[in-house]
């Protein structure tokens, strides 16, 4: 297996160490024995994490934070030219690193695993590194969000086969080459990166080429976006195709799902014999995740029913349908979902697990180009619950866009019969919800924002 640290990665510095996947690279860097550096724009257990690795973030941008002996500077997509950082790597000229350079170059000789979609990366990849850590196989993993057990995004194995999280938005997952390409859905985002479905079709026909030879393509067969693309990919003399999902041509067949409370039985039809495993989180959406992980599992040479037990051992992520707690009989689940499908599918899975419980949702829209294009989507998906709270939209990376603001979603949250009530100040929002709830409600926090703060204090004010 290849586990040396690339030349060029020695001394890497991290402009914004404390990103999602930028802390997954820096993470396994520092396990792999190299000196890591970075700055964040603030304080976090992120930041804390990487320290007790032996990394050395400091906090805020400043030129002087990036070492005279610095073998490379790693960015993101996100780090804005100006940065003072980024400026004294072209005046030391210090080479600067995409994040997804430096995750392919970790990626190198492994058995790669990267997993592509719209929603639904997260979920999957950690499945995946959950159930083949159960193994014993002790992968290595980069992932968007930190499991539940472990506690991290991120960790260096001793097994020779890598999963990582394969980032769409920005076309970086096309510097992979994986063995196992797994495509959850094809769909209309990252509105900033994407001009037309066209381009997004372009930009998977370039990352599944990027297969390795003799290599599998796990893909869905039930998503409209997907299937197209895989009729675009067949002709492929060296890609294995395998698809899943509940259609009758899949070849592993999501045969039922069976919802047992925040919890699903999952029911597949695989070389022509019935597993039946169990999925921690509530809802087909998640279902079928899991599904895609077990044919990734498969297409590597892993035993099915092996991997349809290790799967049962995953007990989810953070932010990805997240119980925060419980109190006065109201229970508080927090939820990344901030497109329309994502969002779609967390508000069923939830409404099957409310049973007659009613389910109140505080969303917070994420960018301001995704609510411009989306925005009906999003109020039409808040339907789906019985009361709902729309906060201001959390900018992010973007710049305000006259004219887009959440009101957008409302608009047409109601006009789909949904009860809506805005709030501009979300320090509010506890007493918002606590004015709202009552026993037996679930309350979910939703979005790719700071709403997750909201979780804790929510069940705060409830106690009191």
């Amino acid at each position: 297996m290849a586990s040396a640290i690339p030349t060029a990665m020695e001394r890497p510095h991290f402009i914004g160490i404390g990103g999602a996947g930028m802390s997954g690279i820096a993470k396994i860097l520092a396990q792999r024995g190299a000196q890591v550096a970075g700055s964040d724009a603030k304080e976090s257990a992120t930041a804390e994490a990487l320290r007790a690795l032996g990394a050395t973030v400091h906090i805020g941008h400043a030129a002087g934070h990036l070492a005279d002996d610095a073998t490379c500077v790693v960015v993101s997509s996100a780090i804005r030219a100006d940065n003072p950082e980024l400026a004294r790597a072209a005046e030391l000229s210090v080479p600067v690193v995409h994040r997804s350079d430096a995750l392919a170059s970790l990626m190198g000789g492994l058995r790669a695993i990267a997993v592509a979609g719209t929603h639904g990366k997260t979920t999957t990849t950690s499945m995946l590194a959950v159930a083949l850590t159960e193994l014993g196989l002790d992968p290595s993993y980069a992932i968007g969000g930190d499991l539940e057990g472990p506690g991290t995004n991120a960790r260096h194995g001793e097994g020779d086969i890598f999963v990582a999280e394969a980032d769409e938005s920005d076309r970086s997952f096309q510097k992979y080459d994986p063995e196992v390409a797994i495509v959850l859905n094809v769909e209309l985002d990252h509105h900033a990166n994407y001009a037309s479905m066209e381009e997004i079709y372009d930009s998977f026909e370039t990352f599944v080429g990027k297969v390795r030879p003799g290599g599998t393509l796990v893909i869905a067969a039930d998503q409209p976006g997907a299937v197209e693309l895989t009729q675009r990919v067949r002709d492929l003399s060296s890609l294995n195709v395998v698809t899943y999902g509940e259609s009758e041509t899949a070849d592993v067949r999501v045969h039922k799902v069976t919802p047992r409370g925040l919890t699903s039985e999952v029911t597949v039809l695989l070389n022509g014999k019935f597993l039946t495993f169990t999925v921690s989180v509530p809802g087909r959406h998640y279902a079928h995740n899991a599904v895609a992980a077990l044919a990734a599992g498969v297409a590597l040479g892993i035993p099915a029913h092996n991997l349809a037990s290790a799967l049962g051992k995953y007990t989810g992520v953070k932010r990805r349908l997240q119980l925060k707690g419980e109190a006065k009989g109201v229970q508080v689940i927090d939820s990344y979902a901030h497109h329309p499908t994502e969002m779609t599918a967390d508000l069923e899975a939830m409404r099957g697990a409310a049973s007659d419980s009613r389910l109140l949702v505080v969303f917070q829209p994420h960018l301001f180009s995704r609510t411009q294009e989306l925005g009906k989507e999003m109020g039409q998906a808040l339907a789906l619950a019985d009361l709902s709270v729309v906060l201001d939209i959390y900018p992010a990376r973007e710049d305000p866009v006259p004219g887009v603001t959440s009101e957008l979603i409302i608009d047409a949250a109601r006009a789909a019969g949904a009860q809506v009530t805005a709030v501009h100040d979300k320090e509010t929002v506890p007493d918002v919800v606590a004015g709202m709830a009552a026993p037996g409600d679930l309350v979910l926090t939703m979005g790719a924002g700071d709403v997750t703060d909201l979780g804790p204090a929510i069940l705060a004010r409830l106690s009191n």
